[in-house]
C-alpha cells in the first residue's frame, strides 16, 4: 500500500478570533508540494487571516500549521526566523519601499538578512528582474516611476530573490487589466515550475485562479467549504463555489451591506 505524500502545508482545526469576530472556524486544508493552491472566497471570508497564520504573522487560537510535518505554531525566536527564510511573499499592493530603487527592493532580504555585498545582491536583483521580463535599467528606477503592472512584476521578483521553497501570493492580479493578468499568471506558473516551489495564492479573480491553480479551495465565513482539483471547480456540486466562480448575485453568499456609509 502506497501512503499519500506529505503535504508541504497542512492546516488542522485552525481557529482564530478577534474579540467577538470568529475569523477562522476549524480550518482543515492541504497544500501539496510543488503545486499551486488557490484560496478563493468573498471579502471578509478569512483569506488574509489564514495566510498570515501560515506565515507566522498571527498565532492561531487553536489548531496546527504544519510545514513539512512540523507544527510551526510552536516555534519562536531563532527557529521561527529560520522558518520564515523558507518563504517568499508577494503583497497585494506591492509593499515596495518608495525611497529605494527597484533593485534594492528586490535585494532587500539579501542585503539586510543575509549580509550579502551590494555588488552581488544587485547582480541577483537584475537576474530576477530579467526572469519577470524587465530590463536592467528598471533596477535603477524608483517604484513611483514604474507602472502598476511593472510594480507587480518587481514584487514577484522580490518574492523569488532568495529562491524560496514556498511562495505566498496575496491577490497577485488585483487591479490589473486582462493582458497584464495573463502576464503575471504566466510568470507565477513559470516560477513555480523553475523553482520547484509550492505556492499558496489568495485571490478573488477567477480568471487568474484558473490560470495558475492545480488545486482550488473555497473559504466562506471562516470555513473551508470545498477543496479539489482546479479542473473540477466548475462542477463542484457546491452552491457557494458555483455562485462565486460564476459571479452570481443570487445564491447562498450574502454580502454584508453597510447602510448610510
Amino acid at each position: 500500500m502506497t501512503l499519500p505524500a506529505m503535504p508541504k502545508i497542512e492546516l488542522s482545526s485552525l481557529t482564530m478570533a478577534f474579540g467577538g469576530n470568529q475569523a477562522l472556524r476549524g480550518i482543515d486544508m492541504r497544500v501539496e508540494a510543488g503545486k499551486s493552491t488557490v484560496l478563493i472566497g468573498p471579502s471578509g471570508a478569512g483569506k488574509t487571516v489564514l495566510m498570515k497564520c501560515v506565515l507566522g504573522l498571527l498565532r492561531p487560537d487553536a489548531g496546527k500549521v504544519l510545514i513539512d510535518g512540523v507544527d510551526t505554531t510552536l516555534l519562536s525566536g531563532a527557529a521561527q526566523t529560520e522558518f520564515l527564510h523558507r518563504f517568499g511573499m508577494l503583497f497585494q499592493r506591492g509593499g515596495l519601499f518608495d525611497s529605494l530603487p527597484v533593485w534594492e527592493n528586490i535585494a532587500f532580504r539579501l542585503l539586510y538578512e543575509k549580509g550579502m555585498s551590494r555588488t552581488r545582491a544587485r547582480d541577483i536583483a537584475i537576474e530576477k528582474l530579467a526572469s519577470v521580463g524587465l530590463a536592467e535599467a528598471t533596477g535603477d528606477l524608483l517604484p513611483g516611476e514604474i507602472s502598476g503592472g511593472m510594480q507587480k512584476r518587481v514584487g514577484l521578483a522580490r518574492a523569488i530573490a532568495t529562491d524560496p521553497e514556498i511562495l505566498l501570493l496575496d491577490e497577485p492580479t488585483a487591479g490589473l487589466d486582462p493582458v497584464m493578468t495573463n502576464v503575471i499568471s504566466g510568470l507565477i506558473n513559470r516560477m513555480v515550475k523553475n523553482l520547484g516551489a509550492t505556492a499558496l495564492c489568495v485571490t478573488s479573480d477567477m480568471d487568474g485562479a484558473r490560470a495558475i491553480a492545480h488545486s482550488i479551495a473555497m473559504i466562506h465565513d471562516g470555513c473551508i467549504l470545498w477543496q479539489g482539483p482546479a479542473a473540477n471547480a466548475d462542477n463542484s456540486g457546491n452552491a457557494y463555489v458555483d455562485q462565486f466562480i460564476h459571479s452570481r448575485a443570487d445564491g447562498p453568499i450574502r454580502m454584508r451591506l453597510a447602510i448610510g456609509d
